[in-house]
């Protein structure tokens, strides 16, 4: 297991020292803690106290990332969820826990551990049983699934591969400021966990859906996310819907994969809020 950095210590000692309800920000790949940045601005100012882990290795700046790639290789999703599972077993309150993409699938991996007050997957990346494979879908994936070898290395994405797969929706304009700004290198031995997921019992893309204290979860899908499209977010809805607690899904009009980072970014963000002090 990784060691906790001196930035995600600190986070928790201010969580801890707050006396807030702590809000826990999972981001996925080819982004970095940073991109939650005017998230954690606005959860903090609603009265929680946020925190922005980062996957193990990861760079502080989207400048570093990129100068040293090879820092996410072979992260693998069982390994992201260890971390944060340490993350939020040092905190004295149970968390809400938001992610993205990835990061969505980690939420709710850790939903199923049993260790968040409420769940926020936004443009959650499949698990095991959750059966759609879109085209688009598949095409947004190739960068890494189209050599084998990329299971072991980290990948980046070119402009017109961020382009298809997370900014569709977005003027050619905003599409690449949002490419300068945030996209980083990833790697890709979760895309090919995501990808086998249905044909590996053991795989660590897994979900306990069933687990009673798996807590709320609310799960949102962008209507025109080419990666992530609303046939995987509502298969992973319905495989969550059985359990005992709230489960609701919610499809955000006209938006893609990069409504986390983009303009619209408050819309979702409020959503996101408005569930979790529901219950938190």
């Amino acid at each position: 297991m990784a060691k906790l950095t001196e930035r995600e210590s600190a986070q928790i000692d201010r969580a801890n020292a707050s006396g807030a309800a702590p809000v826990v920000f999972v981001h996925g790949l080819w982004l970095l803690p940073s991109s939650w940045d005017r998230w954690a601005t606005l959860f903090e100012e609603a009265g929680y106290t946020p925190l922005a882990p980062g996957w193990p290795d990861d760079p502080e700046t989207v400048e570093e990332a990129r100068a040293k790639p090879e820092v996410f290789a072979k992260k693998t999703v069982g390994q992201v969820a260890d971390h944060f599972q340490e993350v939020i077993s040092k905190l004295t309150k149970k968390p809400a826990v938001v992610g993205h993409s990835f990061g969505g699938l980690l939420a709710q991996i850790l939903a199923g551990r049993g260790l968040s007050a409420a769940s926020v997957a936004i443009d959650p990346a499949p698990f095991r049983g959750v059966l759609p494979l879109p085209i688009s879908a598949l095409r947004a994936a190739a960068p890494a699934l189209s050599n084998p070898a990329n299971r072991g290395r980290a990948v980046a994405l070119t402009y017109e591969q961020f382009r298809y797969g997370w900014a569709n929706a977005l003027s050619e304009d905003e599409a690449r400021e949002l490419h300068a700004t945030f996209s980083v290198p990833a790697p890709g031995a979760p895309l090919f966990q995501a990808a086998t997921a249905n044909l590996n019992p053991w795989t660590e893309a897994k979900v306990d859906t069933g687990n009673p204290e798996r807590g709320p979860l609310l799960i949102v899908s962008g209507e025109k996310d080419h990666t992530v499209p609303w046939a995987i977010a509502n298969a992973s809805f319905k495989r969550q819907r059985h359990n005992p607690g709230v489960t609701e899904v919610v499809e955000i009009p006209n938006r893609g994969h990069a409504l986390t980072i983009d303009s619209g970014w408050r819309e979702v963000a409020d959503k996101a809020l408005a569930f979790v002090k529901r219950f938190v």
